[in-house]
């Protein structure tokens, strides 16, 4: 499979869909994700054009690792989650749906059932202000 330049993470890159921005540096983007799967599930791109781990140039992955790491560390301090769980998924096989290098900052719960796909977008204000609260702790 080739690159789609117009898989949704590369249109938020371009600036062509919203997002409720993280954190961003010459290299990464981190977003919150439109369907999470807990309060602060964000999301950490390379702004390098990779499907996947394979794909992606090994100086724009370990700028993605450098900036999956600050937000870890972000979200365990905003929303101080008992777990915290780090995503990446490879090709269709792995469950893979945006293919564009992404990895997924899940803060866990006990007792809370986890799914890694699907589930309804929530609203907009309440991603906005789990956003602000993961940057007031970066």
């Amino acid at each position: 499979m080739s690159y789609d330049t117009d898989n949704i993470f590369a249109r938020i890159l371009r600036g062509e869909i919203p997002c409720h921005r993280v954190y961003e540096d010459a290299d990464t983007l981190a977003f919150m994700d439109i369907m999470p799967k807990a309060p602060g599930h964000t999301l950490v791109i390379p702004r390098a054009s990779a499907e996947d781990i394979f794909s992606a140039p090994p100086e724009a992955l370990a700028a993605t690792i450098r900036t999956t790491q600050r937000i870890a560390a972000a979200i365990r301090k905003a929303f101080d989650p008992p777990g915290l769980m780090i995503a990446q998924l490879n090709g269709l096989g792995a469950g893979q749906t945006v293919f564009h290098l992404h990895f997924h900052v899940i803060p866990r719960y006990s007792g809370v059932d986890f799914d890694m796909h699907g589930g309804p977008k929530v609203d907009s204000a309440m991603l906005s202000a789990h956003a602000a609260r993961i940057r007031a702790a970066l």
